[in-house]
């Protein structure tokens, strides 16, 4: 719950946030999974007018909140897939990425019901018990109120460079498996995820992914949008960017902790034109070895991740995922681990990190949001440039409204710092703090807006994180992070 406390991080005085969550009811499914007939479905997602966002059809924004678990449907049986769709669910996510022919020995090692998800390993011969596991997922998922981000398969089965492999997939069993799923999934609410953090090398693997989606396309007609999950350090924009079947650009920008070379490429694929949204849909994990390389820089913690989520969002990003390095593979004991996560599964669901990721949702929406622009430009760079807006790990970033309602700051260290406030409207300016640990609000005071004015974080000369609001005080928006 947000909470807002005047004057000051210290004191006291409680605002009341959010609503409680509203009654979920679980739907009911055939097994063979023909039918996703809930009360009330999930409503069709489409790309805003403006090619910035996503929203729903019936033009609501529609924030990207996701999490990887690639493993989902491979290696949790139904009552462990409750439980951790239950977790996100109050958690405040709203998409949960996962995939039906999964990495980790995907073709080879039975679902916890002993299935298989092809038939002598051939995409046309899809194993009607192993989805309709796959079914029951994506229908609790639905009965949350979330969407699936759902990957056909992992890259390794057309690129298996680096990966389990075997390659699969011609663009022919491509275009035939992406038919077979779209038509299974139609009425069902998820976004599809092509790639599978593979790279696009040569004309075959375009043609498979291709084919892929004019499959899709052919079976769900045209219902679900459609995107693609490219390789570490990559976005689908680099190869996909002007085909009419690419609604919207994911990327990779990996699991380094620094802002340069990965979580400013996000403000690049924002630049392209034709404009399209974007977004991060693998960043930096909780719980990861910070670079692969944790002998040196140790494994992340939520502050790692929170960083990430205010650089890509600022940036232009139109949602975010967040992950947990022991989430995504769903590691138990009595299971081999991959790069050494540190907490079961079971464990991992509850870190810090995840239930952090909301409040940027919250503070986001709570102004106007399908207006909203990246500009960095509102920070008056300091004599060191690299101290404001500065470099690494303690880079600033910030965003506005397109007609200066509002804007925000990104600080990501108790350093001092000018913003230049004649890119707000009005006359007056009302600033607030907004904590990204906790989601909390504190009315800092009303200025003239004039010139450039100097703001000092709530904790000078420490390594805590906060977001700076400036808001038109005319417009007398509610306090950051809560919603009228």
């Amino acid at each position: 719950m947000n909470t807002l406390t005047l004057p000051h991080p210290r004191g006291a005085g409680p605002f009341p946030g959010r609503a409680g969550w509203p009654t979920l009811v679980v739907i009911a499914m055939g097994l063979a999974g023909a039918s996703f007939a809930a009360s009330e479905p999930l409503p069709r997602l489409k790309v805003s007018e403006n090619h910035r966002f996503l929203e729903t059809e019936a033009g609501q924004p529609f924030f990207w909140l996701g999490d990887t678990a690639w493993e989902l449907f491979h290696r949790l049986n139904r009552e462990e897939a409750d439980r951790y769709l239950e977790t996100r669910a109050r958690q405040g996510f709203n998409v949960i990425q996962a995939v039906a022919l999964a990495e980790l020995a995907g073709l080879t090692d039975p679902n916890p019901y002993g299935q298989l998800p092809l038939k002598n390993n051939d995409p046309t011969q899809p194993n009607e018990e192993y989805f309709k596991h796959v079914d029951w997922i994506v229908a609790r998922a639905n009965a949350l109120g979330l969407y699936i981000g759902l990957l056909p398969t992992w890259g390794d089965k057309w690129n298996q460079a680096g990966g389990q492999g075997p390659e699969i997939f011609t663009p022919g069993t491509a275009a035939v498996y992406g038919e077979w799923l779209g038509r299974r999934y139609r009425e069902a609410g998820l976004v599809w995820i092509l790639g599978g953090d593979r790279a696009v090398e040569n004309d075959r693997h375009r043609e498979i992914l291709r084919a892929m989606a004019r499959g899709l396309r052919q079976g769900d007609g045209g219902a679900h949008l459609i995107t693609l999950h490219p390789t570490g350090g990559a976005g689908s924009a680099q190869w996909f960017h002007r085909e009419p079947w690419l609604d919207f650009n994911l990327r990779q920008n990996g699991h380094q902790a620094e802002f340069t070379g990965r979580y400013d490429q996000t403000r690049i694929d924002y630049d392209r034109t034709p404009a399209k949204p974007v977004l991060d849909a693998e960043p930096i994990y909780e719980g990861h070895p910070v670079a692969f390389d944790a002998k040196k820089y140790g494994h992340s913690l939520a502050a790692e991740v929170r960083r990430p989520l205010y650089w890509d969002l600022f940036g232009g990003a139109c949602g975010h995922t967040y992950g947990h390095h022991s989430v995504w593979q769903m590691w138990d004991t009595g299971r081999a681990p991959i790069n050494n996560p540190l907490l079961r599964w079971q464990e991992a669901i509850s870190q810090p990190g995840a239930a952090q990721m909301r409040h940027a949702k919250d503070l986001l929406l709570s102004r106007p949001y399908l207006s909203r622009v990246p500009d960095d430009t509102l920070i008056v760079p300091d004599r060191v440039p690299t101290a404001v807006p500065g470099a690494g790990r303690y880079r600033f970033a910030a965003t506005r409204d397109e007609a200066g309602s509002y804007a925000m700051v990104y600080v990501p260290a108790g350093r001092n710092f000018k913003v230049h406030l004649e890119k707000l409207a009005g006359t007056e300016v009302r600033a607030w703090w907004f904590n990204p640990r906790t989601g909390q609000a504190w009315l800092s005071g009303q200025f003239p807006r004039v010139g450039e004015r100097e703001f000092c974080p709530p904790d000078p000369g420490e390594s805590l994180d906060w977001v700076l609001v400036l808001d038109d005080a005319a417009r007398d928006f509610p306090p950051p992070g809560f919603r009228r």
